[in-house]
């Protein structure tokens, strides 16, 4: 599903104008991006948990070349599914 269909089920199941629909999603999704940068955990029990995590630096083979390659360390996204969507989604 696209943002922009999204959208459209978001501002038709709560009554709203795609305009007010917009404006809620985009205000959701950047109060999720400020509290992961700021290094918090965002979490909805039963739903699910965003948190910011560290990837070591580590090295990889390049399937072409065979060469290897060192990849830094980074900070990642990592989303984890609740108890109560997991049994939603069996």
């Amino acid at each position: 599903m696209t943002k922009k269909e999204f959208i459209e089920l978001y501002a038709e199941k709560g009554n709203l104008t795609k305009k007010e629909a917009e404006k809620n999603i985009n205000l959701f999704l950047e109060s999720v991006e400020e509290s992961l940068v700021k290094g918090d955990e965002v979490t909805f029990v039963g739903w699910g948990k965003w948190e910011v995590v560290e990837r070591a630096a580590r090295e990889v083979r390049s399937p072409q070349s065979k060469e290897i390659i060192k990849v830094p360390a980074k900070k990642a996204v990592k989303f984890k599914v609740g108890k109560l969507l997991a049994d939603k989604i069996k």
